[in-house]
């Protein structure tokens, strides 16, 4: 060793009963009428109805019975379009609805405020109709809870937990082990060697003991005897110790990795070393 110094809702509808008179080849037909006012789902508090039509068309075939409202809806915090139109069962899914507010809403449909007014029309589909809306609405229900997800996170709720911290190594505690965390260390620091240089001279110098002293030769008379398992003297230990590692010189993987720092500013690697250094 060295010389000293080194260092992510169902509709309801109620149904009205009327008279109606159909007028066939002369003869007045009275026909019950049936019109439909269809029930929104419960809408928000801030949600408030300003008018309803409903209508009714006659043909030659029988009486086609349509329901139609159209209702303003103030928009409350945390809701989307496609939510909205999902809740009130928009004909047509968000796009029908932004396409009725687009003067309101403004360019970006992604973008509503609470308290924006929005008209609201709904209208009576067939069944087979129905059932298409209920497969939109299902992607719908994605779209928003990607929609709901940005939201969040626009008001300042964490989108998503941080990912948990990669585990550390585990490295076993004898002298395989010391030598190869110690070598992570190095290459974290840029510090060349090998793990057959860095053991070769480790059993040169203390036979694998990390207690090892040198209580006999010039350093340990000068009172400071060399350490550890490359055996380190203290000076150089302190002005080669690496950052992140132990300070006592004794310490396996401090000893040898402040060893193998001095080894590469003298040497160029531990690995060119093959006697005393």
């Amino acid at each position: 060793m060295p010389e000293n110094g080194k260092h992510r809702r169902s509709r309801t509808s109620s149904l009205t009963r009327g008279i109606i008179a159909v007028s066939t080849g002369g003869a007045a037909l009275a026909l019950p009428l049936i019109g439909a006012t269809g029930a929104f789902a419960a809408p928000a508090p801030s949600a408030v109805v300003e008018k309803a039509a409903t209508s009714t068309a006659v043909s030659g075939k029988g009486i086609a019975a349509q329901k139609s409202k159209s209702a303003t809806y103030s928009v409350v915090r945390g809701d989307t379009l496609a939510k909205i139109a999902r809740e009130h069962s928009v004909s047509g899914g968000w796009e029908a609805l932004y396409k009725d507010n687009k003067k309101a809403v403004g360019s970006n449909p992604d973008l509503i405020h609470a308290g924006l007014k929005l008209t609201i029309s709904v209208k009576g589909e067939s069944k087979s109709a129905d059932k298409a809306s209920g497969r939109a609405e299902k992607g719908a229900d994605r779209a928003d809870r990607s929609e709901r997800t940005t939201s969040l996170t626009a008001e300042g709720a964490p989108a998503a937990e941080a990912a948990p911290a990669a585990e550390k190594t585990a490295y076993t505690n004898d002298l395989d082990g010391w030598i190869k965390e110690s070598l992570a260390v190095m290459a974290e620091h840029g510090i060349p060697g090998t793990y057959e240089g860095i053991h070769r001279n480790i059993i040169r110098e203390s036979g694998g003991n990390p207690q090892a002293i040198n209580n006999w030769d010039i350093n340990a008379i000068n009172g400071v005897p060399s350490k550890g398992l490359l055996q380190v003297i203290d000076p150089t230990f302190q002005a080669y110790h690496v950052p992140g590692t132990s300070m006592d010189s004794y310490d396996p993987v401090a000893n040898i990795t402040a060893a193998c720092n001095y080894a590469a500013d003298r040497y160029g690697s531990i690995d060119n070393v093959f006697g005393a250094y």
